[in-house]
C-alpha cells in the first residue's frame, strides 16, 4: 500500500505515479552524469553527423584531442566547459590514466560529458580503456560513429580504397605501439604476386616512414609501388605528396608537413579519380 493510501484508505493511482515521479527524479539528480564519447571526423567540421551535434549541443563539458578541428571547436555551446586533453603521436599533453580519470570525475558531479575524439572513435582511439574507466565506475556512456580519416581522405583526394581488379580490400594499420621500439609483424602484410593485394592505409605512421618502406619491401612489396602522404586531409589545408616505397622518404624530406598526415599505400593511388571538391565548398544555384 502507498503512503497515500495508508492516510486516505483510497488508492488514488494519480497520485501514487506523480509521488513516484518526484522520487524518481530525485534520485537521478544524485546519480552520475552520462558520458558521449564522439567521433569528430577527420577535419571538415562540416562531417559531423547530425546525431554527434545534437549531442554536442546538449554538453555541460567537452573534452577533446588534438586531433578535432578549430572549426568545429567553434560550434561547441557556450555554457560548456572546455578541457584540452591533446594526444599526438609521440606528444601527449596528458596520459590517457589522467584522461579516464577525467571523465569520472566529471561524470560522477553529474554532467553531460563529451568525449571528442577525432575521426572515429573506435579506430585507434584508446576507446577501450575510456569505457573500461567509465563501467568501472558504473557510469552510463553511449559511443557516437564518426566519419574515419582513411574514408574521408579517400573522398577529398579521389584515391579510391578499393577498386575492381586492383584491390579488393582495405588494411588500416597504425605505426604506433605503447614501446617505441616494436615493429609491425610485416609479414601480415606481405605482398602477393598475381592477386589483388590490400590496399594499406597508416595512421600515425609519418614518423616512421623509413621503417614503414623497409618493412613493407622486405616482404616483397615492389619498391615502385604507389604511395600517397596526405596532411590535413578534408580541410582547407590538405596537401597530397605521392611517390613510390623506394623513394618517398627522399621525396618526404622536401616537404615540411606538420599536420596530422595518413598515409595510403597500393595502385589504388594511380587510379586517383578527377573530382572537383570546390564543388563541396559551394552552392549548386542549379539545384531543384
Amino acid at each position: 500500500m502507498s503512503v497515500l493510501s495508508y492516510f486516505s484508505g483510497i488508492e488514488n493511482v494519480w497520485l501514487n505515479k506523480l509521488v513516484a515521479k518526484l522520487t524518481s527524479s530525485n534520485s537521478r539528480s544524485a546519480k552520475s552524469g552520462n558520458v558521449y564519447i564522439i567521433g569528430a571526423g577527420p577535419g571538415d567540421a562540416e562531417l559531423i553527423t547530425v546525431k554527434a551535434q545534437r549531442l554536442i549541443n546538449t554538453a555541460d563539458v567537452v573534452l577533446y584531442d588534438w586531433l578535432v578541428s578549430d572549426d568545429l571547436l567553434k560550434t561547441l555551446p557556450k555554457k560548456a566547459q572546455r578541457v584540452f586533453v591533446g594526444k599526438r603521436a609521440g606528444k601527449h599533453s596528458m596520459t590517457q590514466a589522467n584522461i579516464c580519470e577525467l571523465l569520472v570525475k566529471y561524470a560522477q558531479q553529474g554532467l553531460n560529458v563529451v568525449r571528442l575524439k577525432g575521426g572515429d572513435p573506435s579506430i585507434f582511439a584508446r576507446i577501450n580503456e575510456e569505457a573500461d574507466a567509465l563501467t568501472k565506475h558504473n557510469i552510463n556512456f553511449a559511443i557516437v560513429p564518426g566519419v574515419t580519416t582513411a574514408c574521408a581522405t579517400s573522398a577529398y583526394t579521389g584515391i579510391p580504397l578499393t577498386a575492381r581488379d586492383v584491390a579488393r580490400s582495405v588494411t588500416f594499420l597504425t605505426a604506433q605501439f605503447a614501446d617505441p621500439n616494436k615493429q609491425p609483424h610485416w609479414q601480415n602484410y606481405a605482398f602477393m604476386p598475381g592477386n589483388n593485394n590490400s590496399t594499406l592505409v597508416v595512421y600515425m605512421g609519418l614518423s616512421r616512414l623509413q621503417s614503414l618502406s623497409n618493412g613493407l619491401q622486405s616482404v616483397c612489396w615492389p619498391s615502385n609501388t604507389p604511395i600517397a602522404l596526405i596532411e590535413n586531409a578534408t580541410t582547407t589545408k590538405q596537401k597530397v605528396i605521392t611517390s613510390t616505397l623506394e623513394h618517398v622518404v627522399n621525396e618526404y624530406a622536401k616537404h615540411n608537413l606538420q599536420g596530422p598526415t595518413l598515409i595510403m599505400i597500393g595502385e589504388v593511388i594511380n587510379h586517383k579519380m578527377a573530382i572537383s571538391p570546390e564543388l563541396l565548398n559551394s552552392i549548386n544555384v542549379n539545384a531543384r
